[in-house]
Protein backbone atom coordinates (compact mmCIF):
# COMPACT_ATOMS: atom_id res chain seq x y z
CA UNK A 1 0.00 0.00 0.00
CA UNK A 2 1.50 3.29 -0.37
CA UNK A 3 0.04 6.75 -0.49
CA UNK A 4 -0.57 9.96 -2.85
CA UNK A 5 -2.24 13.20 -1.64
CA UNK A 6 -3.56 11.88 1.26
CA UNK A 7 -5.19 8.72 -0.49
CA UNK A 8 -4.13 4.80 -0.13
CA UNK A 9 -3.56 2.88 -2.51
CA UNK A 10 -2.79 -0.93 -2.86
CA UNK A 11 0.00 -2.43 -5.29
CA UNK A 12 -1.26 -4.89 -6.81
CA UNK A 13 1.88 -6.67 -7.47
CA UNK A 14 3.15 -6.57 -4.16
CA UNK A 15 -0.41 -8.57 -3.01
CA UNK A 16 -0.41 -11.32 -5.49
CA UNK A 17 1.55 -13.91 -4.56
CA UNK A 18 3.99 -15.63 -7.32
CA UNK A 19 5.41 -19.01 -6.05
CA UNK A 20 9.49 -18.94 -6.89
CA UNK A 21 10.08 -21.14 -9.14
CA UNK A 22 13.50 -23.21 -9.71
CA UNK A 23 15.05 -25.64 -12.22
CA UNK A 24 14.06 -28.87 -10.79
CA UNK A 25 15.58 -31.47 -13.18
CA UNK A 26 19.41 -31.83 -12.08
CA UNK A 27 20.66 -32.40 -15.92
CA UNK A 28 18.74 -29.18 -16.50
CA UNK A 29 20.76 -27.32 -14.16
CA UNK A 30 23.82 -29.24 -15.28
CA UNK A 31 23.18 -28.01 -19.09
CA UNK A 32 22.70 -24.34 -17.92
CA UNK A 33 25.38 -24.41 -15.98
CA UNK A 34 27.66 -26.22 -18.69
CA UNK A 35 26.50 -23.51 -20.40
CA UNK A 36 27.76 -20.52 -18.50
CA UNK A 37 31.24 -22.05 -18.24
CA UNK A 38 31.59 -21.53 -21.72
CA UNK A 39 30.15 -18.01 -21.51
CA UNK A 40 32.23 -17.03 -18.91
CA UNK A 41 35.40 -18.68 -20.81
CA UNK A 42 34.10 -16.49 -24.33
CA UNK A 43 34.18 -13.20 -21.36
CA UNK A 44 37.73 -13.68 -20.44
CA UNK A 45 38.62 -14.13 -24.14
CA UNK A 46 36.64 -10.78 -24.81
CA UNK A 47 38.95 -9.46 -21.94
CA UNK A 48 42.14 -10.74 -23.51
CA UNK A 49 41.17 -9.16 -26.69
CA UNK A 50 40.68 -5.91 -25.14
CA UNK A 51 43.84 -5.86 -22.98
CA UNK A 52 45.94 -6.83 -26.22
CA UNK A 53 44.72 -3.76 -27.83
CA UNK A 54 42.36 -6.19 -30.78
CA UNK A 55 40.65 -4.67 -33.42
CA UNK A 56 37.66 -3.07 -32.42
CA UNK A 57 35.25 -5.14 -34.91
CA UNK A 58 36.96 -8.37 -33.70
CA UNK A 59 35.78 -7.15 -30.23
CA UNK A 60 32.31 -6.58 -31.06
CA UNK A 61 32.16 -9.91 -32.83
CA UNK A 62 33.08 -11.39 -29.41
CA UNK A 63 30.99 -9.50 -27.44
CA UNK A 64 27.93 -10.19 -30.14
CA UNK A 65 28.34 -14.26 -29.60
CA UNK A 66 28.73 -13.93 -25.92
CA UNK A 67 25.70 -11.85 -25.87
CA UNK A 68 23.38 -14.73 -27.96
CA UNK A 69 24.72 -17.44 -26.15
CA UNK A 70 23.72 -15.27 -23.09
CA UNK A 71 20.59 -15.20 -24.31
CA UNK A 72 20.41 -18.70 -25.60
CA UNK A 73 20.93 -19.58 -21.69
CA UNK A 74 18.19 -17.44 -20.48
CA UNK A 75 15.52 -18.77 -23.42
CA UNK A 76 16.62 -22.16 -22.47
CA UNK A 77 16.03 -21.38 -18.81
CA UNK A 78 11.81 -20.22 -20.02
CA UNK A 79 11.68 -23.52 -21.68
CA UNK A 80 12.64 -25.40 -18.03
CA UNK A 81 10.07 -23.37 -16.51
CA UNK A 82 6.97 -23.82 -19.11
CA UNK A 83 8.15 -27.45 -18.68
CA UNK A 84 7.38 -27.94 -15.21
CA UNK A 85 4.55 -25.90 -15.26
CA UNK A 86 4.93 -24.67 -12.11
CA UNK A 87 4.21 -20.93 -12.99
CA UNK A 88 1.19 -19.26 -15.06
CA UNK A 89 1.56 -18.51 -18.59
CA UNK A 90 0.88 -15.10 -17.13
CA UNK A 91 3.62 -15.04 -15.40
CA UNK A 92 6.31 -16.40 -17.86
CA UNK A 93 4.59 -13.40 -20.42
CA UNK A 94 5.89 -11.17 -17.64
CA UNK A 95 9.01 -11.99 -16.96
CA UNK A 96 9.71 -12.42 -20.59
CA UNK A 97 8.74 -9.06 -21.24
CA UNK A 98 10.56 -7.41 -18.22
CA UNK A 99 13.93 -9.81 -19.13
CA UNK A 100 13.68 -10.23 -22.72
Amino acid sequence: MFSKGGKSYHNLQSTRKIRMSRIADPEKKKALCARLARIEGQLRGLQKLIDTDADCEKIAQQMAASRKALDKTFFSMVGCMIEQGDQSAEHVADMLTKFA
